[in-house]
C-alpha cells in the first residue's frame, strides 16, 4: 500500500458561497477530464493522493490555500460534478463529511454493482484505511471526513480528515491503492504535518512483537513509543506570504502572461481577445494538469490563478475564473472529438513557463504582484466571502 501522506491545516471560518462552489465544481470537473484525456483515469487518483498536488489543486479552484476547509470543499465540488458523469469518465467519488462518510460502504457497493468490482473488498479497504488513521496511528486527530475515490478499473485513493480540538488543527490523510501489500505494516509512503510530539504508530515494521502481544494479551497498550513518522511542516496560518511562494516560478508564470509573442499565440489558438491576466490563470491551470510532482512544493503559488475566498492573496477574480472555465471547457470538448489544438496550447503554457524559468531566471516581486491584483480586483470582478 502506498500512502500519499498527510498535511496539517488550521481550522477556518465560514462556508463556501454558492458563487464560488459552483465554479469550483465546473473547473474541477474540467481539470479531471483533461487529466483523463492526457494521462488516463488512474492518474486522477494518483494526483489526489499527493497532498501537495491536492493543496495546489484547491488553490487553483479559489479556496483558501492553507485551511481545513479546502478538503471538504474540493471533495464536495468533485462529488457534485463527477458523479453525474461517472459512467462516462470511469471515476466515482464516495463518502464525505460526517453522516456522508458513514454512507461510503453503501455507495461503494452501488459502484461495484455498476462496474463489476468486488464491493466487499472495496468496503474493507475503506474501513481499514479509516481504522489505521484513527486507531493504529494515534496522533491526536479524530476522523470526521472520509472520501473514497475510485476508477471503474479498481484503482482508488482515500482522502480523509481528522480534527484535534485542543490544537484547533485538522489533519488530512491520503491513501493510494498501488502495490497493495498489507495495511498493518508501513502503509505510509510519506507523511506531511506539524510535529505534534511522540505518537503511537502500530504500523511501524518494528511493532510486530507489540502487535502480537496486544492480540495475545489484549490487556495493555504497548510499552514502547515507536519512531515518529517523517514530517513536512506547513505554516499555522491562512495568509499567503512571500516565503510561501517560489518567486522564480511565479516570475516565469507572469513572464508567460505578459510576453507578447506568447499572448498572440494563445489568443490565436484559444480565444480571440484573450488577455494577459487570463493567460496567467491558465498557465497555473496548465501546470496542475501537466506539471510533474516536483512542481507542487509551494501550493500557495497556485492561489495566484484565482485568488482566495477570504481575499488572500487577493479576491477571487470572477471574470477571469469564468474565462478559465470557458477556455478549458472548449479545449476539453474539442479534444473529445479529435481536435486537440486548444489542449495542446494549454499544455504549451506549462512548457513555455518552465523554459522561461530556466532561460530567463525571472523573479517575481511578491508585494508588487499582490498590489497589482488588488488594484485591478474590481475590473476582474473580485469577490470574497465577506461581500
Amino acid at each position: 500500500m502506498k500512502r500519499g501522506g498527510y498535511s496539517d491545516l488550521p481550522l477556518h471560518y465560514g462556508s463556501v458561497p454558492y458563487w464560488l462552489s459552483e465554479r469550483m465544481s465546473r473547473l474541477g470537473k474540467l481539470i479531471v477530464e483533461a487529466i483523463i484525456s492526457n494521462y488516463g483515469k488512474k492518474e486522477v487518483v494518483r494526483r489526489l493522493s499527493d497532498p501537495l498536488w491536492f493543496q495546489s489543486f484547491g488553490s487553483v479552484l479559489g479556496m483558501d490555500w492553507h485551511s481545513s476547509g479546502i478538503t471538504t470543499s474540493v471533495m464536495g465540488a468533485l462529488k457534485k460534478s463527477i458523479n453525474p458523469v461517472s459512467k462516462e469518465l470511469g471515476i466515482y467519488v464516495c463518502g464525505g463529511r460526517g453522516k456522508y462518510s458513514r454512507q461510503t460502504p453503501d455507495e461503494l457497493l452501488r459502484v461495484s454493482e455498476a462496474t463489476g468490482l468486488d464491493g466487499n473488498h472495496l468496503v474493507r479497504c475503506s474501513k481499514l484505511s479509516a481504522k489505521i488513521d484513527n486507531t493504529a496511528v494515534q496522533d491526536g486527530f479524530n476522523l470526521y471526513l472520509h472520501n473514497f475515490v475510485l476508477t471503474d478499473e479498481g484503482d482508488w485513493t482515500v482522502i480523509q480528515q481528522g480534527m484535534n480540538t485542543e490544537s484547533k488543527f485538522a489533519r488530512r490523510y491520503h491513501w493510494l491503492s498501488e502495490n497493495v501489500k498489507r495495511f498493518d505494516e508501513e502503509p505510509h509512503s510519506a507523511v506531511v504535518g506539524e510535529n505534534q510530539g511522540l505518537i503511537l504508530n502500530l504500523t511501524d515494521k518494528n511493532a510486530g512483537q507489540t502487535k502480537t502481544s496486544i492480540v495475545e494479551l489484549a490487556k495493555e497498550p504497548p510499552e514502547k513509543i515507536l519512531n515518529e513518522i517523517k514530517k513536512i511542516i506547513l505554516p499555522a496560518r491562512h495568509n499567503v506570504t512571500e516565503k510561501d511562494v517560489n518567486l522564480k516560478r511565479l516570475g516565469a508564470v507572469l513572464t508567460v502572461a505578459y510576453e507578447k509573442n506568447v499572448n498572440d499565440f494563445c489568443s490565436l489558438l484559444l480565444t480571440n481577445g484573450l488577455g494577459p491576466r487570463t493567460i496567467q490563470s491558465l498557465t497555473l491551470v496548465s501546470e496542475i494538469i501537466f506539471g510533474t510532482p516536483s512542481r507542487f512544493s509551494d501550493p500557495a503559488r497556485f492561489s495566484f490563478a484565482h485568488g482566495g475566498k477570504d481575499g488572500t492573496p487577493f479576491p477571487v477574480p470572477i471574470k477571469i475564473y469564468d474565462k478559465s472555465i470557458s477556455v478549458l471547457k472548449d479545449a476539453v470538448n474539442k479534444s473529445k472529438i479529435g481536435y486537440a489544438d486548444k489542449m495542446k496550447c494549454i499544455k504549451k503554457l506549462n512548457e513555455i513557463s518552465n523554459l522561461f524559468e530556466i532561460k530567463l531566471n525571472p523573479v517575481a516581486d511578491f508585494d508588487k504582484t499582490v498590489q497589482n491584483e488588488k488594484a485591478n480586483s474590481k475590473i476582474y470582478g473580485g469577490r470574497t466571502v465577506f461581500d
